[in-house]
């Protein structure tokens, strides 16, 4: 009991600090030791990448997709804290309901406590880990696809621009809509949804989201193709797409946000 208490006092302080009184610090902390982490591997990338490539595609892979996650929960926690400021409700009635939140499971708490969606939500630990463990888990998918890319249409001296299209339209093509089904996929199965929830998902999802895929990646593709060395491929369409990944959780979170609205409430469900 006291090792949960302690923990709820820790999240409460640790989500009330803001810098500017604008940006969660404890969003703005986990962004600098994951940039921190991507600083030491990008020095020593080369040599790392020699000994174990696919090693090393998968923990920059991880931690790319764990700063696109950060961003994107700042993005959410920024914008719902200019929110709370404008209907005015004071630091004090916030923490109140942040701990509401964090007690939400305790029927004896939930009614003194009053219901708000209007607040900064706290750093959401499971859904990084979940970004970064399916990162972790793509790069050999994705390293094996720009592989066979590269041998398949190989760009020379003599010709270039023809392969390196023929690789976008294949990746375009092809990779695509399976890397955005699988995405949606995985994300709905790790927060405890079935298929059901997987279909409704991909139902509401996917296309709009193939949609805007299209207008972006065609571009980067074109240069990753065409300009980057094969070792590179990989670090560089995830550091690109450290936007791209954020678009996707912010994507994700804000289906899961109408779920939960449309949804009628129960004390024993939580929803994820």
């Amino acid at each position: 009991m006291s090792w949960e208490l302690t923990k709820r006092r820790f999240a409460r302080a640790a989500n009330s600090k803001f810098i500017f009184d604008r940006i969660p610090l404890l969003h703005a902390v986990i962004f600098f030791i994951e940039m921190a982490i991507i600083a030491r591997l990008a020095s020593r990338f080369n040599a790392y990448y020699d000994g174990r490539p696919v090693l090393t595609m998968m923990v920059t892979n991880a931690v790319l997709g764990g700063i696109a996650d950060t961003v994107a929960q700042t993005i959410t926690s920024v914008q719902q804290r200019a929110l709370q400021k404008s209907v005015g409700i004071s630091d004090d009635e916030r923490i109140a309901i942040e701990i509401h939140e964090l007690d939400r499971k305790d029927s004896w708490e939930r009614d003194l406590m009053p219901e708000s969606k209007n607040l900064p939500p706290a750093f959401d630990f499971e859904r990084l880990t979940r970004f970064m463990a399916y990162g972790f888990a793509m790069a050999p998918l994705q390293y094996k696809w720009f592989s066979f890319l590269s041998r398949a249409f190989p760009i020379t001296k003599t010709s270039a621009f023809a392969p390196a299209m023929k690789r976008v339209a294949f990746d375009q093509l092809i990779f695509a809509p399976f890397g955005i089904a699988c995405f949606f996929t995985v994300m709905t199965v790790a927060e405890g949804g079935g298929r059901r929830a997987v279909a409704h998902k991909l139902r509401d999802m996917f296309v709009p989201t193939l949609k805007a895929n299209l207008m972006v990646w065609p571009a980067v593709q074109i240069i990753n193709f065409r300009l980057m060395p094969v070792q590179y491929q990989l670090p560089f369409v995830s550091t690109i797409g450290i936007s791209w990944t954020a678009y996707l959780s912010l994507t994700n979170a804000s289906e899961d946000a109408e779920l939960q609205k449309s949804a009628p409430y129960s004390p024993r469900i939580r929803l994820q």
